[in-house]
């Protein structure tokens, strides 16, 4: 992959309140691919499941002061819980089960939609880009994350039901947009565990990129046996099976999300707007 340079410190959330979509997955081999291109990357481990920081070989490790949990319900440096990764070029806020307790503490706090934005904003100039992998519900993890946002990527499942929780989804972001966060955007929509070999996977396709036009990513993340092995190994697909068809898929995201950096440079009224 080409470098392109672009805008440092772009926050991206990898979100979808439907379990099982592929959002770790996505959050894991999208930065490790862009890692790989020769970016900085932070990966941010928002679902108390832990799975993102397991998926990178990370399980059980802490920062210097703790991981997410921590970062959330102090106010020290952020920088103390950054966690280098095996991975050259991504660095890791890893997470563990304190986790599952914030929703309930945050509550409380000042500012509490707030508090992931106030750790993230003083790393955007270390890191050419931040994702965070959030959980599967739109509660105050998530909100936290969509305020401290730029951008959200949409990985959507080719099933059924796929569109009513898409749409769910997009009205919590437009209630952001009003007043939370008024330049959250759509980073892009991404199909995954797609199998063209099905009537219901196409016309699932055709009514999304019918819907979101261009902001539907032309890369799609194919069903592979791959992808659901990587983690158990503690690795990204992207290094655990590089020729694999899921590996494949996840280098052509990365190359065509740096492609699109480089057209937005080029032309900024592209730009801005979707969720509302």
């Amino acid at each position: 992959m080409t470098y392109i340079a672009s805008p440092p410190g772009r926050i991206i959330a990898v979100a979808n309140q439907k379990g099982g979509v592929g959002k770790t997955t996505t959050a894991i081999n999208l930065a490790t691919s862009l890692a790989l291109s020769g970016r900085k990357i932070l990966l941010v481990d928002l679902d108390p499941q832990g799975n993102l920081t397991s998926g990178v070989g990370l399980k059980g490790r802490r920062a210097q002061a703790g991981t997410i949990y921590d970062a959330l319900m102090t106010d020290v440096d952020p920088a103390v819980f950054l966690l280098e990764s095996q991975i050259e070029n991504l660095t890791v806020i890893p997470a563990d089960r304190n986790l599952t307790g914030a929703e309930i503490e945050l509550v409380s706090m000042p500012a509490r939609e707030r508090r992931l934005q106030r750790v993230l904003e003083p790393l955007r100039a270390r890191f050419d880009r931040i994702l965070i992998d959030c959980p599967p519900s739109l509660g105050l993890l998530t909100l936290n994350a969509l305020v401290a946002a730029d951008a959200v990527l949409i990985p959507l499942h080719c099933e059924y039901f796929a569109l009513e929780g898409l749409a769910e989804l997009v009205a919590t972001m437009r209630r952001v947009c009003s007043g939370l966060n008024p330049a959250l955007d759509i980073e892009g929509v991404l199909l995954t565990m797609y199998d063209d070999r099905t009537n219901l996977g196409q016309l699932v396709a055709r009514d999304v990129r019918e819907f979101f036009k261009g902001k539907v990513f032309d890369t799609v993340i194919p069903r592979n046996v791959r992808l659901g092995e990587a983690p158990s190994h503690g690795l990204p697909v992207v290094l655990y099976d590089p020729k694999s068809r899921g590996a494949e898929a996840y280098l052509g995201l990365a190359r065509e999300m740096l492609a699109r950096d480089a057209a937005h440079e080029s032309d900024p009224e592209e730009t801005g707007g979707a969720a509302r």
